[in-house]
């Protein structure tokens, strides 16, 4: 199983860059990029902090 996330479909719903996202989330636009492309996941600390900041849960989920 692999860990996913819709991080692209909630900016895209915001209409917001990456950069924007990023400081949002206070991570660098980098690192936000790579999570978003799903190259790395973030430690639970972040996804949580992450899904805090956006009030969204279910941000990560696991796929087949």
């Amino acid at each position: 199983m692999t860990v996913k996330n819709r991080l692209r479909k909630i900016r895209l719903t915001m209409d917001i860059t990456q950069t924007e996202m990023a400081q949002l989330l206070e991570v660098t636009q980098q690192q936000y990029n790579r999570y978003e492309r799903q190259k790395t996941q973030p430690s639970l600390e972040i996804a949580l902090r992450i899904e805090k900041k956006l009030n969204q849960r279910d941000i990560f989920y696991l796929a087949d």
